[in-house]
């Protein structure tokens, strides 16, 4: 058995990257208790000025009043050890690297060091949930919970059931996401699941239109923001993401359906080569090199 919707008081947030913070801030904001994990410091630090300064956003905006900005920064806490942030917690979201084999190590790890009847979440936005069950004891208490960037603003959890995710677990994590204010949807477990099995072909066709010259950055941005009403176009919205996550998880495409048509485009191969992985690096599609031109980007969603 696993434990109930209303046993669920400490979380454990492994990875305190841009997705990772944003998860953390949704459930302290939502009053449960955040551990969150990561093994560098720095970005542990880095992740509470992020909350932080996002809390201040959404407080001058009166989404929030000072009670609930408070009353998250209280609720999260910061562990450097895996094993000491997963000490009593009743759920666990991993947050990681888009990387099988460090998300497999987690798991082992997540599963010999929480409860038994704790479920365990990933927010893989693409890879299998029942190969990283399978890394486990508990694959029925083991299920997708993949957020959408950034998290406070976005609705959606993709919740992924791997072969063996029970019923139970399923309905657990519907629970939670409405209880942070998401709007929870069913996919099954297939490479890139339903947003970036759409989205990620379309980014990667928008990187092949500027590969063999049909046009220029900012000119197919603006084709798709104001021909289908796109918040972002596409190669900003990369930029966003992180060129070497959008790779990532084209890869991940690629190798599950064996289908050349998810085959990164050699251009976003040598950008993430070159270290040019968008807004976190100051330079993708768009030079982000002065902070407010990176800001602007980060508000797009806070207006």
């Amino acid at each position: 058995m696993i434990k109930k919707f209303d046993e669920i008081q400490k979380v454990a947030v492994v990875g305190a990257g841009t997705m990772g913070n944003g998860i953390a801030h949704v459930f302290a904001q939502n009053g449960y208790e955040v551990h969150l994990i990561d093994i560098s410091k720095s970005a542990l630090e880095r992740a509470l000025a992020v909350i932080e300064k996002n809390l201040m956003r959404l407080l001058s905006k009166e989404k929030i009043d000072e009670q609930t900005k408070e009353m998250t920064l209280h609720n999260i806490h910061t562990f450097e050890s895996l094993r000491e942030g997963l000490q009593g917690v009743d759920f666990v979201v991993e947050a990681a690297t888009e990387n099988p084999e460090i998300k497999f190590d987690l798991f082992r790890n997540m599963d010999e060091w929480t409860s038994s009847d704790v479920v365990l979440a990933t927010n893989t936005s693409s890879i299998s949930i029942t190969k990283i069950a399978a890394q486990t004891s508990r694959p029925e208490a083991v299920i997708g919970m993949h957020f959408m960037n950034p998290v406070p603003i976005m609705k959606l959890v993709e919740v992924i059931r791997g072969y063996s995710t029970s019923d139970e677990t399923r309905d657990l994590v519907f629970q939670l996401s409405e209880k942070l204010g998401k709007v929870p949807v069913e996919v099954n477990d297939y490479p890139g699941f339903i947003a970036n099995r759409i989205l990620m072909p379309m980014i990667n066709e928008a990187i092949e239109a500027v590969y063999t010259g049909v046009a220029g950055v900012k000119e197919i941005d603006t084709v798709l923001k104001l021909g289908a009403n796109h918040p972002m176009g596409p190669l900003q919205l990369a930029d966003f993401i992180g060129l070497d996550v959008v790779l990532a998880i084209l890869n991940v495409m690629y190798e599950g359906f064996k289908n050349p048509k998810y085959a990164p485009n050699p251009l976003l191969v040598n950008m993430v080569q070159a270290g040019k992985l968008g807004v976190k690096s100051g330079e993708g599609f768009y030079d982000y090199s002065e902070s407010r031109k990176a800001e602007k980007v980060s508000k797009m969603f806070l207006k």
